[in-house]
């Protein structure tokens, strides 16, 4: 008995004199010590947490390589990998983390909505809530700084700019017909119903080098990625009924809406200076499937709408009324993925096509054009650190337009054009801390109509100023081709171009934002009109 009592007491004195102490002292970036900061050796029990004076210090019988662990929350995790022996009297600096949620965030010229943004300018339901917009994204947008309303045009304009100079993308891919047609004197409306839709970010400028052919702003709008219930939409106006389903599976989710407008009654009982024939009516459709995989999500949307209508209206060029027919048919399709490689790297990528088919009745002319576009673009996303994120890709846009033109004199003039444009962008995030971050890109295009490359330098500054402010500054190059009316004329011609300038101040309080902001914007080679027909 003796015998054992004396191995035992042997073994624990070995025990007791082959532990390591570890110790050392956690401060941050301005030598200020941290309290209560996390130290231990990875995959064991063994560690501690600093005191009031940063200091740590914990024992050990591990022996050899390991890994020492510190963190504490909003600042940067730290690993040692070496030898524990020589894990003594250690100075360990940590660093602010930028990704907590009071980090500052590039948003000169940027409104954002949804669930997942930290500031929430407008949620989908504020668009079928706000009186002024008659249930249109657009037209709820319209209520921000930076737009403006110019008569019953119903598009977005945006800081002087034209309706054509704002760009619209569903799920990072562009959507090249927004707008359902109208005639003179009609408001436009939106095609894409807001429910489908969980964010949007408008910018106002000075954005992303991932977004080209946009002059003056770009409305991004993101699908639902997973609904949170099976339900069932119906709803009932005067003018019309929409009807809408969705439903989940495990990894996968369907919605469908469909809607149908007729403004008859309307133009009954409000009378206007259109003599209605036939009056406005639209049928739309439109659909989203999701599909989650091991390492990523799929979209499909599609939408289809038939418009129609037949009027005369006064026109100050004519003694009688014009006779206007229109009936339009518009198809869009959009199947986007984004996914995850590895730890450190995630793709992005998506495909649209669009097809629209315009049928117009003007006096005694008659006019057909078909327009098939396509748009595919593939994105990566490097995240080298907390500090640094790197972000590159490629893109392509494709348009192909045909008009037939007759009269009683002249039959079945056709003209058109085709406008291919390939792209390349890179852009990186720089966190200096995380009231300091800045955003520089290029965009380079190369337009095949035009025969002819432009590069386009992107740059943006925020700092936080304070936990509730921040002060923003922007400059970007923008360019864009002409629209339709101008290249299925004439095709001699180059990319229009602006330069963005942006000081924005914004500060936050529960429920409550102000915002400042000045700009300034200078355009270079914009269409010039020097004929009669102009």
């Amino acid at each position: 008995m003796k015998i054992l009592l004396a191995i035992i007491i042997v073994f624990i004195s070995f025990q007791i004199n082959a532990q390591t102490t570890i110790n050392g002292k956690i401060f941050n970036t301005k030598n200020a010590p941290i309290i209560g900061a996390n130290i231990y050796l990875d995959g064991t029990y063994d560690g501690t947490t600093s005191d009031e004076n940063g200091t740590f210090s914990f024992k050990t019988s591990e022996t050899g390589t390991a890994t020492l662990v510190v963190s504490y929350l909003s600042y940067e995790t730290i690993t040692i990998l070496g030898d524990v022996s020589f894990m003594k009297d250690l100075e360990i600096k940590l660093r602010e983390d930028v990704n907590t949620l009071d980090a500052v965030v590039l948003s000169a010229g940027t409104f954002s909505a949804g669930d997942n943004s930290k500031v929430n300018a407008l949620k989908p339901l504020d668009v079928v809530t706000t009186a002024s917009a008659l249930g249109d994204f657009v037209g709820a947008l319209q209520t921000l700084p930076g737009t403006t309303t110019v008569a019953e045009d119903g598009r977005l304009y945006v800081r002087g700019g034209d309706a054509e100079e704002t760009q619209i993308f569903i799920d990072g891919i562009r959507v090249f017909t927004p707008y359902t047609p109208t005639t003179n004197n009609a408001p436009t409306r939106g095609r894409y119903s807001p429910f489908l839709f969980d964010g949007i970010t408008f910018s106002t400028g000075g954005y992303s080098a991932e977004y080209g052919q946009a002059l003056s702003s770009v409305l991004l709008l993101n699908t639902i990625d997973e609904p949170d219930q099976e339900k069932t939409d119906i709803g009932i106006m005067s003018v019309g009924a929409t009807l809408g389903n969705t439903q989940k599976w495990d990894k996968s989710s369907i919605s469908v809406n469909a809607s149908y407008i007729n403004l008859a009654p309307y133009n009954a009982i409000f009378t206007n200076r259109n003599n209605w024939i036939k009056p406005f009516e639209t049928v739309s459709g439109e659909s989203v499937f999701r599909k989650k995989t091991n390492s990523g999500l799929l979209k499909l949307y599609g939408a289809f709408d038939a418009t129609q209508f037949e009027l005369t209206q006064e026109d100050i060029n004519f003694d009688e009324d014009v006779y206007f027919k229109l009936n339009n048919k518009n198809l869009y399709f959009n199947g986007s993925y984004q996914g995850v490689l590895s730890d450190t790297w995630s793709l992005q990528g998506g495909f649209s096509y669009t097809h629209n088919n315009n049928r117009f009745n003007i006096i005694e002319s008659a006019i057909k054009n078909i327009e098939n576009s396509v748009h595919s673009k593939l994105k990566f996303k490097n995240r080298i650190s907390n500090r640094f994120k790197l972000y590159f890709g490629a893109e392509y846009f494709a348009t192909d337009f045909n008009e037939n033109y007759s009269n009683i004199t002249i039959e079945n003039t056709k003209y058109g054009y085709v406008n291919n444009i390939a792209a390349v962008f890179a852009e990186a995030d720089i966190f200096i801390s995380k009231n300091l971050a800045f955003k520089t890109g290029l965009r380079s295009e190369y337009s095949e109509l035009f025969n002819d490359i432009n590069l386009a330098p992107r740059i943006s500054l925020a700092y936080k100023t304070s936990g509730r402010s921040q002060l923003s500054m922007a400059y970007g190059d923008f360019y864009q081709n002409p629209s339709s009316n101008i290249l299925k004329f004439s095709q001699d011609l180059k990319a229009q171009n602006t330069k963005h300038y942006i000081l924005n101040y914004q500060f936050n309080a529960e429920r409550k934002i102000f915002r400042a902001e000045a700009y300034y914007k200078k355009y270079n080679d914009l269409i010039k009109y020097d004929s009669d027909f102009a």
